[in-house]
């Protein structure tokens, strides 16, 4: 068996992207092992997620600023530089071997829709040490991180009840 570290990509339509990465992060506390979460997109302290995390030890970085305006809408050179931050946190973090499980939530995105370059987001990924784990969520996962991954998995929807008009409900979607 090959020895090096893993990489784990998340990625598709459906939900449940960033719900499974945070499922491999409660199994990692539960065994113990250091855990840290940088999300790239995301800017909303108040969800679920982030409490039961925060409670459970798990080191946490939100660096995004929210949903994403359309590229000609000015604000967009801000989200660009909110990746940026969140790949260099990313990359200390990763390079530093401190945490057996590094969740990239929405790296995959801000990829595919131009907020950083995939050879960075590739680079960083790379100094992982061996026996440490990297977990890169979001839409739109390219090939290049696809092939970087040794195991990827593509959520799709088949059925969502925000389809048939239910809100969004607290401990499901938020």
């Amino acid at each position: 068996m090959k020895k090096s570290s893993r990489i784990l990509v998340f990625t598709g339509d459906g939900k449940g992207k960033t719900t499974a990465a945070l499922g491999m992060a409660l199994r990692a506390v539960g065994h113990d092992l250091p855990v840290c979460v940088v999300q790239f997109l995301k800017n909303d302290a108040s969800v679920g997620e982030l409490l039961g995390l925060r409670r459970l030890g798990v080191e946490v970085h939100q660096m995004g600023l929210g949903f994403l305006p359309r590229q000609e809408n000015p604000s967009w050179t801000d989200h660009q530089a909110a990746a940026q931050n969140g790949l260099e946190k990313a990359r200390d973090i990763i390079a530093s071997s401190r945490h057996s499980l590094v969740v990239l939530d929405e790296v995959c995105l801000a990829v595919a829709q131009g907020l950083l370059a995939q050879t960075d987001v590739i680079d960083a990924v790379r100094t992982a040490r061996e026996d440490d784990c990297v977990v890169l969520t979001g839409r739109g996962a390219t090939a290049e991180l696809i092939e970087l991954a040794d195991t990827v998995t593509e959520m799709r929807p088949l059925k969502h009840g925000m389809d048939a008009g239910r809100c969004a409900q607290r401990g499901v979607e938020m």
